[in-house]
């Protein structure tokens, strides 16, 4: 299941420290008798040697040094062959050793006779031999083998102890779909059946978390369901007061006025079926419409454009394509105009013109702050100081989560007061995946600057 199992992890690294460890142990321990029994052979020929000058001392017939595997010279042709070319030079006193022929040689003058004498152990039937030690290095071996073996053992009873639990954990966690968390999903890690340590305490910590999401997500749920038909009510209101004010005989300013309401209660209409829609994480057909761009376009700055009232500013539109796309032509309707209130709401007087430009790929809208600024935080900040629109409105923040949930890109550049806000899209059009259900929360201001809009066309009615 796991690419990098921490179980897998801790028996590894048992049997590799205990392969290590016996290693190393084990060529100590064969170095250690390999120096040890030199030593002990070196410590033995000097002290037979001194033993002998000693007694000489005393008594100069006093017999060499001599037993099974150490004999005395005192002529170089006397000693065994191998030595007798070494000898002849006369060599200085001292311990040699000769591991081709596994002789060792003490050299020491003495004074009775003035000559050197040689004292040679003949070390091949005491020292181990080449068999010998072969079968001690695979003893070592074998063992080393066997702490190896119980280390993996061991490591995988205390994994399976102490690892365990995180796997049971990781596994009730792995097994929630957290794009689709359901009431129950909470229930899956059943924090009480671990027991009360580190692992307990963060299975019970994840445990309440997603209580708390789960508990949340019935609430903004119950939330979508009952502002459904709060948002549709007042709207259904005013449309019924239109439908009865449109059969009485109204002045030609009563006219427009009633028309720019109808026009605005369908914006409303529109934008609360397109945020319920997305807050409830659904799709239908719309998502697969084909439509024009250049319409929609058309449409959104016909709606805005009482926004350039006495402000002397003209809307430049460039038709460099006629594209279309393949998605939800409300979406889109929505998004383009909120960026076109923006450039009209956010165009200083005399400051025009407004420019459009529709290309085969995207929509781009261009205007001038009138504040020298390149940075859009910056100019965001300047204009909430001075108006009660907070930086470039909610529109904008309704724009980006509407691009990410349609699978449109939305660009903002800011150069010395100029900004252009660019909609954009693949060639293919659009692959939606309908999953943003915090949009209610944009939702909710944007509709009452909608209902503040009509209010004023309401006031003006009835004078």
């Amino acid at each position: 299941m796991f690419r990098h199992s921490l179980r897998t992890r801790v028996v590894f690294a048992f049997g590799l420290f205990a392969a290590l460890l016996g290693i190393i142990s084990g060529f100590g321990t064969f170095a250690a008798t390999v120096v040890t029994e030199d030593r002990i052979l070196e410590k033995q020929l000097r002290l037979s040697v001194t033993d002998y000058i000693r007694r000489s001392g005393v008594d100069p017939d006093a017999p060499l040094p001599h037993s099974a595997y150490v004999k005395s010279y005192r002529e170089p042709v006397d000693m065994p062959t191998a030595l007798r070319d070494w000898a002849a030079d006369m060599p200085d006193d001292g311990y040699y050793e000769f591991e081709s022929d596994e002789l060792h040689v003490v050299v020491v003058n003495t004074d009775v006779p003035p000559k050197p004498l040689y004292v040679v152990a003949d070390v091949s039937g005491i020292e181990a031999s080449a068999s010998e030690e072969v079968w001690l290095i695979t003893g070592l071996v074998t063992i080393v083998s066997m702490l190896t073996l119980l280390a993996i053992v061991l490591g995988a009873f205390i994994s399976r102890r102490a690892i365990d639990p995180v796997i049971r954990l990781a596994k009730a966690v792995g097994g929630i779909n957290s794009e689709e968390l359901s009431d129950d999903d909470w229930r899956r890690v059943k924090a009480d059946c671990f027991h009360d340590d580190e692992v307990g305490l963060l299975a019970k910590t994840i445990e309440k978390t997603l209580k708390r999401i789960c508990a949340f997500i019935d609430r903004e749920r119950y939330f979508t369901n009952a502002a459904s038909h709060e948002l549709r009510t007042p709207i259904t209101v005013i449309r019924g007061a239109l439908e009865l004010l449109e059969q009485a005989e109204l002045s030609e300013n009563s006219s427009r006025a009633m028309g720019r309401i109808k026009r605005a209660t369908l914006d409303m209409q529109t934008t609360v079926d397109m945020f319920l829609c997305l807050s409830r994480e659904t799709n239908d057909s719309s998502y697969s419409e084909h439509f024009e761009v250049g319409p929609l376009v058309d449409q959104a700055i016909e709606q805005q454009r009482h926004l350039l009232a006495n402000k002397e500013i003209t809307v430049d539109v460039k038709r460099l394509s006629d594209p279309s796309l393949l998605g939800h032509p409300q979406a889109f309707a929505i998004a383009v105009g909120n960026l076109v209130r923006n450039a009209f709401e956010h165009t200083p007087h005399n400051q025009g013109p407004v420019s459009v430009r529709i290309d085969q790929y995207e929509v781009s809208i261009s205007n001038h702050s009138g504040l020298e600024v390149d940075d859009p935080e910056e100019l965001s900040k300047r204009r909430s100081r001075g108006s009660e629109t907070h930086g470039f409105g909610l529109g904008l923040g309704i724009v980006k989560r509407l691009c990410e949930h349609n699978g449109w890109t939305f660009t903002l550049d800011v150069n010395r007061g100029a900004i252009d806000a660019c909609l954009s899209w693949e060639p293919r059009g659009l692959n939606a995946d309908p999953k943003a259900s915090e949009l209610l929360c944009v939702a909710e201001p944007a509709i009452g600057l909608q209902v503040k809009h009509l209010e004023e066309e309401l006031a003006s009615t009835r004078s």
